[in-house]
């Protein structure tokens, strides 16, 4: 990725290499991104535009959001790349209904139907979702989940028709085709996103398998396979290093404390800062979520596999799967350092969990038979309250989220705990 936004930026008016001001642009540009892409979602799964609406404010005011699209790391275009697949498999699962739909209309039997045609959605997935691999190697937990996601759409849509035994058909035109649209295509892609390595001399370990192969292997396969077995020694290489990775940072964060925002980390300060009222100004970028989204997505997402049980929703049992895709693979690294940015691709999850909880509240509409004024009313209240509250939190927290100059005592006061100052080093 690394590589490839270099070409990117070529075009771009920010000379031909990326600089720290492009970097800047380039996660400000995928922030807003992530934020549309979530508008469109959470209104293609809750069929509500102010639901859709919602999500896409929350999002945008969360602090972790924020600030992560303000400076130059990779966390936010994992985000958006898992995002984004993710989406594309929800339209695709629509669409492939929809086809359904039309064959029953048309008069076919949908009851033995076979091939659905081409899965175009399913194929921009696989595209997304390479990216997110070269973005950053966690999202391959990401890609597993929502592969076997995507298939599993696929068979309950075969029952739906009344397909008694599709167990052929679901493997043969659904399951196989899936594999290479979602992880052939992604693999592809991140070897792609690889390619400025691979095409050229003298990057880091390039040279590894210079020699190494036996003699019988003809003359013109020698150098790609060179390059792709010094590829896979780089792999190893880096995953030895990521594996035995030990730190004592004071802003390590384990992936329990992150929902709970424990611990934030403390990206800048500045204690002699001007710009204030009075003479005792200081700056900071804290990166830290804004604490009533977080807190209320653990009741949402008790609330989702609450839904889940009872009813089997498929959004409900989406949302958790996502949120389980890029939460709990962390636990099993317990020594390694973490930090709380790395929730950061779940966040999208957690805030779609809270609108279709929202949605919950809320009830039916009026144009539905189980529509209930006092109930509506009531949820309208708990929506205004929650939304008013994301806002209000927002607006408290962004002078230590954008390094704007307050006096230290107010900065003092918005940070509400001494471990969201000192981390690991608070008394």
């Amino acid at each position: 990725m690394i590589a490839l936004g270099d070409w990117l930026y070529s075009i771009m008016p920010f000379g031909s290499a990326v600089t720290p001001e492009g970097w800047r642009v380039a996660s400000a540009v995928a922030g807003v991104l992530s934020v549309l892409i979530l508008v469109r979602l959470a209104t293609r799964m809750t069929r509500s535009v102010l639901l859709g609406c919602t999500a896409g404010l929350i999002l945008a005011l969360d602090g972790l959001h924020f600030t992560l699209s303000r400076i130059a790391m990779v966390d936010i275009f994992l985000t958006l790349w898992v995002l984004a697949g993710f989406a594309c498999l929800v339209i695709d699962r629509d669409k492939t209904r929809e086809r359904l739909v039309r064959l029953a209309e048309a008069g076919a039997d949908v009851t033995t139907v076979g091939w659905l045609g081409m899965r175009w959605w399913r194929l921009a997935a696989g595209l997304c979702f390479g990216l997110a691999i070269g973005t950053k190697w966690s999202a391959l937990f990401f890609v597993a989940a929502f592969g076997l996601l995507t298939v599993a759409w696929d068979y309950g849509a075969r029952r739906s028709v009344g397909q008694q035994r599709p167990l052929g058909r679901w493997f043969g035109f659904d399951a196989v085709p899936a594999f290479v649209q979602t992880v052939v295509v992604a693999g592809a892609v991140y070897l792609v996103s690889w390619s400025g390595w691979l095409l050229t001399r003298g990057g880091y370990n390039r040279d590894f398998a210079e020699g190494l192969l036996p003699g019988w292997i003809p003359g013109f396969l020698r150098s790609p396979m060179e390059a792709l077995w010094s590829l896979w020694d780089y792999h190893g290489r880096m995953m030895n290093f990521h594996s035995n990775l030990s730190s004592d940072h004071s802003y390590i964060s384990a992936p329990w404390e992150w929902l709970v925002m424990r611990t934030p980390v403390l990206f800048h300060y500045n204690g002699q800062a001007v710009g204030c009222d009075t003479g005792n100004c200081v700056t900071s970028v804290v990166s830290i979520g804004t604490p009533v989204v977080w807190w209320l997505s653990i009741i949402a997402v008790t609330v989702m596999f609450g839904w889940w049980i009872t009813f089997r929703d498929w959004r409900a049992g989406a949302v958790l799967l996502a949120v389980a895709a890029g939460w709990l693979p962390w636990f099993a690294y317990p020594e390694r350092p973490m930090f709380l940015f790395y929730a950061l691709p779940i966040l999208p999850f957690l805030v779609l969990a809270i609108v279709l909880a929202l949605g919950l509240v809320m009830g039916a509409g009026e144009d539905s038979p189980r529509f209930a004024p006092y109930l509506r009313a009531l949820g309208g209240v708990v929506f205004g309250v929650v939304v008013l509250l994301t806002i209000a939190h927002f607006a408290y927290l962004y002078p230590v989220l954008s390094a704007y100059p307050i006096p230290e005592e107010t900065w003092r006061d918005r940070l509400w705990f001494d471990v969201w100052v000192y981390g690991r080093d608070a008394s």
